[in-house]
This record gives C-alpha cells, sequence and structure tokens, in this order.
C-alpha cells in the first residue's frame, strides 16, 4: 500500500476524524470533494483493524443508509480513481428450513424499497455456487448487494483523499481535547496539538471511551472478530455466497475469505489481535461444511481484529448536543459495506448537522440513555472465563 504523506508540522484543520478505517477516511473523503480541509488521525496504520480485513460484504438491507449503500457500490471505482473490487449480487444459503423462511422475509424487506430476489432451490444454488454443500434446504439470489476487497477499498479511500488535498496522519495516538466556548477547538496527540472546527469521531471500538471523555456515553462491547483464508479455488460464478453463520466471500484469485461467530467479548481495554486457535477451528469446520467441495483447501491465512457492538447491534450516527460540533460514528461491526453511504452521511452531519438523504433518527445516540449498567452481562457479552476458572465457552456468544 502507498504510504499516506505523514505530516511533521501539527497544523489543524475544518474537520479532523478520529480512526483511519473505512468509516472514517469514507467520511474525509466525501468532505474533501465538497472542498473541506480535512485531516485524518489514526493510532495506527489505516484499514489495519477490521475494515482491512473482512468479509467484504456490500448488503445490508435492514439499514436506513441501504438504498444509497446499493446506488454508490457500482460507481465507486469511478469516483475514487482506485479500484475496490467490488462486484454485484449476493447469494445466501439456507441449511434448513428455518434459513429458508428467514431468506423469504429478507426478499420481502428488499422488495419494499424496489430490490429483488429469486428463491433458489437445491439444484439452482448449485448451478450458482458449485462448491455449497448439497445437503443445503435452498436458497435466495440478492439482484443487488455484492462485495468487494476490503484492503483494495481502504487504500482506494487513503489515495482518494489524499488526491483531494486531505491529509492523513498515522501513528498518532489522542491524549486529549481542548475546548473552548462550549466546542471541541483543537485535538491533543502525541504529535502536537491540531486545531479544528468540528471533530468526527469514528474510531472503532475506541469510539465509546473517546466520547466518554467528552462526557458522551456510548456504551459498546468490543469482540475479537475471526477470518481464514483457503489457498486458492475453481472461481463459482458468484463469489459472494453467506450461509451456516458464515460471511465473506471467494476473492479474485479463488480463495475462500471467510468469518462468522462465535466472537470471543473482551474487556474494555483493546487486547492483542492475535487469533484464537479454538475458534478458527470452528471457523474451518463451518466452512467445509458449508463447502465440501473445497474441504481438502489448505488455510493459508488467519486473522484476528477487534470489532464493536452497540446493546442493539445498530450503528450510532449522530451530532452530540454537548459539545455540538462533535459528531459520533460507530457502525457496530457492519462499517464496510455501508461505507460509501456512510461517509456521506457523516460529512453531512459535519456540514449540516443532520444528513440529506437518509433518515437517521433510528441511529440517534440517546435511545442508550436508559440502557442499565450490567447490560453487558444481561447479553452474555462478557469475556470468557479464564481456563483455570472453569470452561472458556461458557460466555462465547454470537451477535444479535
Amino acid at each position: 500500500m502507498r504510504a499516506p504523506v505523514q505530516d511533521t508540522e501539527a497544523t489543524g484543520a475544518a474537520v479532523i476524524v478520529i480512526g483511519g478505517g473505512v468509516t472514517g477516511l469514507s467520511a474525509a473523503w466525501w468532505l474533501a470533494r465538497q472542498g473541506v480541509a480535512v485531516l485524518v488521525l489514526e493510532r495506527g496504520i489505516v484499514g489495519w483493524e477490521a475494515s482491512g480485513r473482512n468479509g467484504g460484504g456490500c448488503t445490508h438491507y435492514a439499514s436506513p443508509l441501504f438504498r444509497e449503500e446499493q446506488h454508490l457500490w457500482p460507481q465507486m471505482d469511478a469516483l475514487l480513481g482506485y479500484p475496490t473490487e467490488h462486484r454485484p449480487y449476493r447469494i445466501g444459503v439456507a441449511m434448513d428450513e428455518m434459513g429458508l423462511k428467514r431468506f423469504r422475509r429478507m426478499a420481502e424487506i428488499a422488495a419494499e424499497d424496489g430490490f429483488s430476489a429469486t428463491m433458489l432451490d437445491p439444484k439452482a444454488l448449485r448451478e450458482a455456487a458449485p462448491l455449497v454443500t448439497e445437503a443445503a434446504a435452498g436458497g435466495v439470489f440478492f439482484d443487488f448487494g455484492g462485495h468487494a476487497n476490503p484492503q483494495r477499498t481502504v487504500q482506494a479511500y487513503a489515495w482518494a483523499l489524499e488526491d483531494l488535498g486531505g491529509r492523513i496522519l498515522q501513528h498518532t495516538t489522542l491524549t486529549g481535547f481542548q475546548r473552548r466556548g462550549g466546542k471541541v477547538t483543537a485535538v491533543e496527540t502525541d504529535r502536537g496539538v491540531f486545531g479544528c472546527d468540528t471533530l468526527v469521531v469514528a474510531a472503532g471500538p475506541g469510539t465509546g471511551p473517546l466520547l466518554g471523555r467528552l462526557g458522551a456515553h456510548l456504551p459498546m462491547a468490543p469482540a475479537r472478530a475471526e477470518m481464514i483464508v483457503t489457498e486458492p479455488l475453481p472461481p463459482m460464478r458468484h463469489g459472494g455466497v453467506d450461509g451456516n453463520g458464515l460471511y465473506g466471500r471467494q476473492t479474485l484469485r479463488g480463495n475462500l475469505a471467510y468469518g462468522g461467530g462465535p466472537h470471543e467479548w473482551l474487556a474494555e481495554e483493546p487486547p492483542p489481535d492475535r487469533p484464537g486457535t479454538p475458534l478458527l477451528r470452528n471457523l474451518a469446520h463451518r466452512v467445509a461444511t458449508l463447502f465440501p467441495r473445497a474441504a481438502h483447501a489448505r488455510v493459508i491465512r488467519s486473522w484476528a481484529g477487534v470489532i464493536e457492538n452497540t446493546p442493539d447491534g445498530r450503528p450510532v450516527l449522530d451530532v452530540l448536543e454537548d459539545p455540538p460540533n462533535v459528531v459520533a460514528a460507530t457502525m457496530s461491526s457492519v462499517g464496510f459495506g455501508l461505507s460509501p453511504a456512510s461517509g456521506r452521511a457523516i460529512a453531512d452531519l459535519a456540514l449540516h448537522g443532520s444528513c440529506q438523504f437518509a433518515d437517521l433518527s433510528s441511529l440517534r445516540l440517546d435511545r442508550f440513555k436508559n440502557v442499565p449498567l450490567d447490560w453487558r452481562e444481561r447479553r452474555g457479552w462478557v469475556p470468557p472465563v479464564p481456563p483455570d476458572a472453569g470452561e472458556t465457552a461458557q460466555h462465547m456468544g454470537e451477535f444479535a
């Protein structure tokens, strides 16, 4: 990846974005498209966590940003000027009748927005995705959505942002905020102080703690997400296939790149991002069950990164009441696919105080004002018990 330009002089920008994942980079790019001076501050490397390593899906029918997501993805290569490897369409595999029922409901919801989906019998399913198990009850072909390459997409956002004059400062740790007149006027970091008129906090699992420094409460639970990548296999007709509790895609080279619950819930402090062997074994088994014709394929790479979930599993895109020049943005583990639309929405919030193309009222922060302090315990979203204290699996759970 071409390294973004590193500033050596601590100068600010009209808008500072905290977080160099796809959400923060997309927001910065949309702002730069409108001529806004923007600076992205990232404590590590852009896209190094979940943004650059995920299933690559672009099909979020339940989001208020769904229409814009579907409108933008086919245009992103041209708009950014760099490849994202976006491919259209998505297939869902139902392992039983309950799965078929769920996919029928998904198709109905999508149809309400004008998108079509076709139910597939087992034969039609295997014709579309030859690696899928013969034991599947059937599936659905979504004539929308699709998938893209997360690493390519992160590169595209970063490079396109720089082409527009936006700045990215990596390996920069935030240490504090400066406030004046009730607003945030500067960000303090280990590389200097950067002034701003507006602040966007889109720091993934770090968003809640950072907003807490500003007096805002955003409840979230971090978790370690696992992905595995197999050696290349013969390409399927459609590479975007979900099922058996898995999300992922077949890459252009033929690799199967898949992840999915159960996830390991984590404490508040950021943990080391190393794979957890028991979870990888679970993933590999379910991939082989979904694609038995690929069961012989070796796993050649694995990755574990940290994602975040809000209590209801939905994003937060909102402007704080106090300070009023701060935009809170967490995508609650669905950030990649929605990034073209969420970035545009965040830019609107930063510039106008509201989204100009979608109703984001269901994503407001104040919906959590009455969440009990022990909400994680009630959901079972707590770290596993250490091996010497009992069974580690008892606190493993799937995301809602």
